[in-house]
C-alpha cells in the first residue's frame, strides 16, 4: 500500500487552520470526546472543507471513499480536487442495493453501538486505488472496517486521511500494524475542560 503526503508549507496552514477552529470553537465534553459540530459535522463550514480537499488531494488515487454521515463533506471536496468519484460506504444496507454487496460489522466505542458497513461490489473493483477520508481516528474501529470492505472488492488502500486524530487512543497504532499510512490534520495528545493540546507535525 502507497503511502501519500502533505505539501510543504501549504499542509501547515491547513494544519494551523483547522487547529485554530477546533480551540475556537471545539467542545471538550469529556477527557475523550470533542464536539466540533458548528463546523465539520453537523453544521459545516465549506471553505473550512475546501481547503481540506486541496491537502488531502494526491496522485494515483481513482476513488475516495467515506464512510456516512460526518467524512462525506471533506471527502467530497476532495474528490472535486482531484476529479474523480467518490464513494460512501452505507451503515445499514440499503432495500434497493440487495445484491453484490459486501458487509462487515463494526462497533463504535464512542456510541456504543454496532452496525453493518456495505459496500456494492459495483462501485469497486481491483483496478481501484482508493483513498479513505473520515473526520475522526479514535479506536480505527470503523476504518478498519472500511478497510476490510475494500479489501473484499480486492482495491489497493493508498491510506487514511483524517480531519481530527485523537492520539490518546489506539487507532493510529491499529492501523500501521495492517500496514494503512495514517495522515491527520491535527492530532490530538490531550483533551480535558477547556483544554486541547496538540502534537506539532514537522513538515
Amino acid at each position: 500500500d502507497r503511502n501519500f503526503t502533505g505539501q510543504g508549507k501549504e499542509r501547515l496552514n491547513h494544519m494551523k487552520l483547522l487547529e485554530e477552529r477546533i480551540r475556537q470553537e471545539g467542545i471538550v465534553k469529556s477527557g475523550s470526546v470533542l464536539k466540533v459540530d458548528s463546523f465539520i459535522n453537523h453544521k459545516v463550514d465549506p471553505f473550512l472543507m475546501k481547503e481540506i480537499g486541496k491537502d488531502f488531494a494526491d496522485h494515483g488515487i481513482t476513488k475516495i471513499v467515506t464512510i456516512e454521515s460526518s467524512g462525506i463533506a471533506p471527502a467530497l471536496t476532495t474528490a472535486i480536487e482531484m476529479g474523480i468519484p467518490m464513494v460512501i460506504l452505507k451503515k445499514q444496507p440499503s432495500k434497493v442495493l440487495n445484491k453484490n454487496l459486501y458487509q462487515t460489522m463494526v462497533t463504535s466505542f464512542t456510541k456504543g453501538t454496532s452496525y453493518e458497513l456495505t459496500l456494492s461490489a459495483e462501485q469497486i473493483d481491483e483496478t481501484d486505488h482508493v483513498l479513505i477520508i473520515d473526520d475522526f481516528l479514535a479506536n480505527g474501529e470503523a476504518a478498519t472496517g472500511a478497510i476490510r470492505l475494500l479489501r473484499k472488492a480486492h482495491a489497493t488502500v493508498a491510506g487514511l486521511g483524517i480531519l481530527i486524530e485523537k492520539s490518546f487512543q489506539p487507532g493510529r497504532d491499529k492501523l500501521k500494524e495492517q500496514g494503512i499510512h495514517v495522515y491527520s490534520l491535527a492530532r490530538i495528545s490531550k483533551l480535558a475542560e477547556n483544554y486541547i493540546e496538540f502534537i506539532p507535525e514537522e513538515v
